[in-house]
């Protein structure tokens, strides 16, 4: 069912995320198919080869892909993938610790639109994405502001009396980098904001 409403908000339909208390909040899908103030800085730091993990409609793996960056585009949801291959980007049906092509040879892994939350354990996907990259690979993540709360919710997907199952999603605060890099097998980690988003460079 979480796939389901997934691809169905893809396609235009309208999506909530509820959380555990009862809040509810619009998930913007259809913010994911057009550029996004910010993209630029994600874009220019990628290096040729990218994995784009969770990729959705795959506008950043598209984008990579017209710059002549070789790019890949890995998600959970078929409809996803094909949106990717439709948008001119390349893209497999994938959970990321699935086997993935090319394992170990990435430069960078991006982790955009706040995917370093993936499973609810950003250690475990850190040091997983750690395994994916190359010796002196980088990582670009989209983080919550300095000052936030890094907090793990239980979350799941619901379109009006339809509800998916729960599944865990992790915010990472800015400010707890340095402490998650390490804990993911990296050296270190640095942050500036961008239009207002907060993205991390992870070496």
């Amino acid at each position: 069912m979480i796939g389901e409403l997934y691809a169905d908000a893809l396609s235009g339909e309208s999506a909530e995320i509820e959380y555990v208390d009862g809040t509810r909040v619009t998930l913007e899908a259809a913010r994911w198919f057009e550029p996004i103030d910010g993209d630029e800085e994600l874009l220019s730091r990628c290096a040729s080869p990218t994995l784009d993990i969770g990729s959705g409609p795959g506008r950043l793996t598209a984008a990579l892909t017209r710059r002549g960056v070789t790019s890949l585009g890995i998600d959970i949801t078929p409809r996803a993938v094909a949106l990717t291959r439709r948008a001119g980007g390349f893209a497999l049906l994938r959970d990321v610790f699935d086997d993935i092509p090319g394992s170990g040879r990435w430069a960078t892994a991006l982790l955009a639109d706040g995917n370093i939350g993936i499973g609810g354990n950003p250690e475990t996907l850190l040091r997983r994405v750690r395994q994916l990259i190359r010796p002196g690979g980088t990582v670009l993540a989209e983080v919550a502001p300095p000052g936030t709360r890094s907090r793990v919710d239980r979350v799941r997907l619901r379109r009006g009396q339809l509800a998916g199952e729960w599944f865990a999603w992790a915010t990472v605060s800015a400010s707890d980098l340095p402490r998650v890099a390490r804990a993911g097998g990296f050296d270190g980690a640095d942050h500036w904001n961008a239009d207002g988003r907060w993205l991390a460079r992870l070496y």
